[in-house]
């Protein structure tokens, strides 16, 4: 969001516009006739005029500055025409490269984030346009100003070009301070948009979890952001008391104050500092108080709006260009290299050099006191958490580098609070494939042993509240289990997803799981389930051991204690 990158963004934007500019320029000098004339005319219709007592010549001069306010009348009437010819095309040309680059990205900045960067693009169009309609108009007749300073007094000219001067510098200061201030405004907005949208799109998942609270705690903390960044902006604009002082009020006090002397002397005659007052007045002053004003708000707003347009368009474009393509798994084969994962720098490792292979087809259950890490695992292994050290490859393909739609294709994690939202029961079972016929619902649910909640519902059409409702728990457990029985995905991950289901239960719907084909990993909540499975993984605090429940009785006391707690 660098002021070069938006120089660079806009005079690319602009490049096809070099005639409307130049005669849009060559207007702006005309229209800016009138202040560049106004105190010389002023100065001699007083001294060579009404002073000296010939009121037709000063009627004459004054005559002669309302010939340049209707040349310069013409002049901006000729502006706007070509004001158009330069900053309308601005707008499609910029969200042109917006949304070309979401597209070349595909990184999730569709969406609230395309619309968000192609709203900030026709803000980009209307303050140019405003810059270019008031602050040229103003710019151009504070240098006016100055110039005519400087045919009627060089001293003087120098003298107040001097405090204004100072005022850019103290202006020039401060603006690194509030270009980062107001930069961290537009990304807050961003974030608000990004988070709102995210929950709206995903309203009913939301409410299907019960957490439309932290859903708001989420969007509150994005607002309650926002707004501080937006006083932080609000004291950084202090800056413009004194940069009016020195740029406007400090001059010309002096100059009211000091002009009996001057005029005594003989350094100015009377015309010549009600000329010099007219300057500081009608030319400088509106254009210092542009300057803090529109220049703190409406350019530093253009600034900032093209800088983070430039970084959309063309850094996440470059990015894109030297990240490597996403890959292909080869396989199912899933291992962990060494890998060891905390919640925090500071904290303690829930995985430590944790290495594991877990071949195609395989059962694996992963059993464990309680905080050993086994639903840490879990996340792992679908990239939800990234471990600080060591690998995790799907098919010899780092997580990272698979695509995210592709990995959610060949992972499918079940997790212990039942996903249950509001729809038909066949919407809630087809979830992870749409297409799914009524046969295979039917294999699906016979399997797992949904069968009985089936009849009680009435069928497949029968509605379900958000959360489900009436639905027990094992009953939601079913719903969901059923769903990860119709995935297409060959790894299935189940976190305690059978809680809540009697023994027999459990062990009909992990037997369908694993029989329906692919790798299915448990993260088992009684000990039966390990008995089940062709590996098992006990995590505990000494490290992690792998075997069969066999060999694991006979190498393991905690495995051992284990089993004889749960057959007791």
């Amino acid at each position: 969001m660098s002021v070069p990158a938006a120089a660079r963004l806009l005079r690319h934007h602009l490049r096809g516009q070099g005639r409307a500019l130049r005669r849009l320029a060559a207007w702006s000098v005309l229209e800016g006739l009138p202040v560049f004339g106004a105190g010389l005319l002023l100065a001699r219709a007083i001294d060579e005029g009404f002073l000296a007592g010939r009121p037709g010549v000063g009627l004459a001069w004054l005559a002669a500055l309302v010939v340049l306010h209707v040349l310069g009348a013409a002049a901006t009437r000729r502006v706007y025409p070509w004001l158009a010819a330069a900053v309308e095309p601005l707008r499609d040309s910029l969200v042109t490269d917006v949304v070309a680059a979401a597209l070349r990205r595909a990184d999730g900045a569709a969406g609230a984030g395309v619309s968000q960067v192609t709203e900030q693009a026709e803000a980009v169009r209307a303050l140019l346009g405003t810059a270019l309609r008031n602050v040229r108009q103003l710019l151009a007749a504070g240098i006016a100003a100055l110039v005519g300073l400087a045919l009627l007094s060089p001293p003087l000219a120098l003298a107040i070009a001097l405090s204004v001067a100072l005022a850019l510098a103290v202006f020039a200061a401060f603006l690194g301070v509030q270009v980062r201030r107001y930069r961290a405004v537009v990304r807050h907005a961003e974030r608000i948009g990004e988070s709102a949208g995210i929950i709206v799109e995903g309203v009913r998942d939301v409410v299907a979890c019960a957490a439309e609270d932290r859903a708001a705690r989420t969007v509150a903390a994005s607002i309650d952001a926002q707004a501080e960044a937006l006083r932080a902006f609000a004291r950084s604009r202090l800056v413009r008391l004194p940069v009016l002082a020195f740029g406007v009020h400090l001059p010309l006090l002096v100059l009211l104050a000091l002009s009996p002397a001057l005029t005594g002397s003989g350094r100015l005659t009377e015309g010549e500092v009600a000329g010099a007052v007219g300057y500081l007045v009608t030319g400088l002053q509106p254009g210092i108080v542009l300057l803090v004003d529109a220049g703190g708000t409406l350019l530093l707003s253009l600034a900032v709006l093209l800088g983070r347009l430039a970084e959309v368009s063309a850094g996440p474009a470059a990015r894109t260009a030297r990240a490597a393509p996403a890959l292909v798994p080869a396989s199912s084969d899933i291992e962990l290299d060494h890998v060891t994962f905390a919640y925090s720098p500071r904290a303690a490792p829930v995985l430590s050099d944790l290495s594991l292979h877990i071949p195609e087809g395989t059962h694996l259950a992963v059993v464990g006191p309680s905080g050993t890490g086994k639903s840490t695992l879990a996340n792992v292994l679908i990239d939800l958490a990234r471990p600080q050290r060591g690998s995790v490859t799907l098919g010899k393909v780092p997580l990272p580098r698979l695509d995210a739609a592709r990995l959610r294709d060949a992972v499918t994690l079940i997790p212990q609070e039942s996903y249950i939202f509001a729809g038909t029961l066949r919407e809630n079972l087809a979830y992870l494939r749409p297409r799914a016929t009524t046969a295979q619902l039917d294999e699906a649910a016979g399997a797992v042993g949904l069968d009985e909640t089936l009849r009680r519902l009435g069928g497949y059409d029968a509605d379900v509240p958000p959360g489900g409702g009436t639905l027990s728990h094992g009953e939601r457990q079913l719903i969901t289990l059923a769903r990860a029985y119709l995935s297409a995905a060959p790894v299935v991950i189940l976190d305690e997803a059978t809680c809540h289901l009697h023994p027999a239960a459990e062990a009909r719907a992990e037997e369908a799981l694993a029989a329906r084909g692919g790798t299915l990993i448990v993260i088992a909540h009684r000990i039966s389930s390990a008995q089940r499975a062709h590996q098992v993984l006990l995590l505990d605090a000494s490290g992690p051991l792998l075997g069969t429940h066999r060999t694991l009785l006979d190498l393991s006391p905690l495995y051992a204690e284990l089993v004889g707690h749960w057959q007791s």
